[in-house]
């Protein structure tokens, strides 16, 4: 299961899980992931924040989004495609957000000015100088934010259904009526074995996927993070706001979206695009909102972001 963190020991543990009478193991995790090193980068408050890279080339730093865990994340059919597709494609840096995965749960602040401090911490970690941002979900709004204050250093934008206005930002009264919903079975139930209620957000985010996979989403939130941090991330990402940001973007930017995308409606997705100045949009068919491999849309999105940052963000 990799690097855990483990209540009383301060640093992550690896960690493995054994299933009695369980069927072997036919594949093995992708080469890249055994290349990958975790390293940790110290935030502006102390808090640690895990990060890893992957592939070669031009690079790409991608923005924090609802739960990671940068090792598990290889172990599973949702999240072992996408990396392993980034690490043909250029050099990706990504992290686990603070309050999930080997970074630091416990910490005093979840806000979007430490998430925008995290992510400079990281760039300075990991000695990027010039590169796109990634953001998926949350991680537009982040994103947006990041390549307003730090224009010297992105070179490009790529957004994927993602959203800059929070659900309680957002005019449509149903969008309150998910978070409370959402806010209630994190603390009713996050913690419990029974996945009844982190199905709550696992139906949304891929209502179109298969029992395996669906099996492996809900495993990764469980073991991403916590009740408490994951309220407290719920909250925060609820209460962002970056359109007035995003008129001031200044870099190329490609904007996609799935037409069915139940976490962030794509009218969300066209708000983005029709703020961002001179951002592309690209619609998929589907209504995942977590690329998945065998879709139409994982196809588009790789040949869409491919074409796009041969064009934009170049290896000097």
């Amino acid at each position: 299961m990799g690097n855990q963190r483990v209540k009383n020991i301060s640093r992550p543990i690896r960690v493995w899980h054994w299933t009695p009478d369980a069927s072997p193991q036919t594949t093995r995790p992708v080469e890249a992931a055994l290349h990958q090193r975790v390293q940790f980068a110290t935030a502006s408050d102390g808090a640690q924040i895990a990060w890893a890279s992957i592939g070669q080339g031009a690079p790409v730093l991608k923005g924090p989004n609802w739960l990671n865990h940068i090792e598990y994340e290889w172990h599973t059919p949702i999240w072992r495609p996408i990396l392993a597709k980034f690490a043909k494609l250029c050099h990706l840096v990504r992290f686990d957000q603070r309050g999930n995965g080997l970074s630091d749960w416990e910490v005093e602040t979840v806000s979007e000015d430490a998430m925008a401090g995290d992510m400079s911490a990281v760039a300075t970690a990991a000695r990027l100088d010039r590169f796109a941002l990634l953001g998926i979900s949350q991680g537009c709004a982040f994103s947006v934010r990041y390549a307003v204050e730090h224009p010297e250093q992105v070179t490009c934008l790529i957004l994927l259904g993602g959203f800059l206005r929070g659900r309680l930002m957002r005019p449509d009264l149903d969008q309150r009526k998910l978070y409370e919903a959402g806010a209630m079975m994190i603390r009713n139930g996050w913690g419990s074995p029974n996945p009844v209620f982190r199905h709550f957000f696992t139906s949304t985010f891929i209502p179109d996927a298969p029992q395996e996979i669906v099996a492996s989403f809900d495993e990764l939130q469980r073991i991403a993070t916590s009740p408490e941090a994951a309220l407290r991330l719920w909250e925060m990402n609820s209460e962002v706001d970056a359109t007035e940001l995003a008129k001031r973007v200044q870099v190329p930017t490609l904007v996609l979206h799935c037409v069915g995308d139940r976490v962030a409606p794509i009218e969300e997705g066209h708000l983005m695009a029709k703020l961002i100045p001179g951002a592309m949009f690209v619609e998929m068919q589907g209504n995942n909102h977590v690329l998945i491999e065998g879709t139409p849309a994982f196809d588009q999105f790789f040949e869409e972001t491919a074409a796009f940052l041969a064009l934009h963000n170049r290896v000097a």
